[in-house]
């Protein structure tokens, strides 16, 4: 468990050190355009994923900062009960990271501090950062994890021959 824990800390470090950079870049320059397709910005999300809430009145911070903590607790235990299934503790680790670098942003500054603006054709993204990119990574492996075929068996010596299952 303690390599899923390492990697989930590690991201959740590149995190905070992104987000600390483009808050100090951007407290005294704008937008900055990296390729046709993506710009470096500066926003504050007090909301959830695509600034679902973020109109409320405040009472969604602690909200979401609640409900990641519950899911960060839940993610530690299965970490704890299913360390050796490689793929689906990456997952989890993965959503961890994400959960806790966005809570920390909650509790800190109020919001989420997104940077990353994808656009094509006049089209934007919603801004996002690196939690919200290992969340993202983490749910798609979650599912892939749980499509595969002989996801019903018990952990054991015979489920790492196979790649961690």
């Amino acid at each position: 468990m303690r390599k899923w824990l390492a990697l989930a800390a590690l991201i959740v470090v590149v995190d905070q050190l992104a987000k600390y950079a483009v808050i100090q870049y951007f407290a005294v320059n704008p937008a900055v355009a990296v390729a046709p397709f993506l710009n470096l910005v500066l926003v504050y999300n007090a909301g959830a994923a695509f600034s679902f809430l973020s109109d409320a009145a405040g009472w969604q911070r602690w909200l979401f900062i609640g409900i990641a903590l519950v899911a960060s607790a839940w993610i530690v235990y299965l970490l704890r009960r299913y360390p050796h299934q490689r793929l689906f503790a990456l997952a989890l680790a993965l959503v961890l990271a994400g959960a806790v670098g966005n809570v920390i942003d909650r509790v800190l500054v109020g919001a989420v501090v997104d940077f990353l603006d994808f656009h094509a054709f006049g089209w934007h993204w919603p801004a996002f950062n690196v939690a919200d990119s290992a969340i993202t990574c983490g749910a798609v492996l979650l599912v892939w994890d749980a499509l595969r075929p002989g996801r019903g068996r018990a952990p054991g010596p015979a489920a790492s021959a196979d790649g961690g299952r």
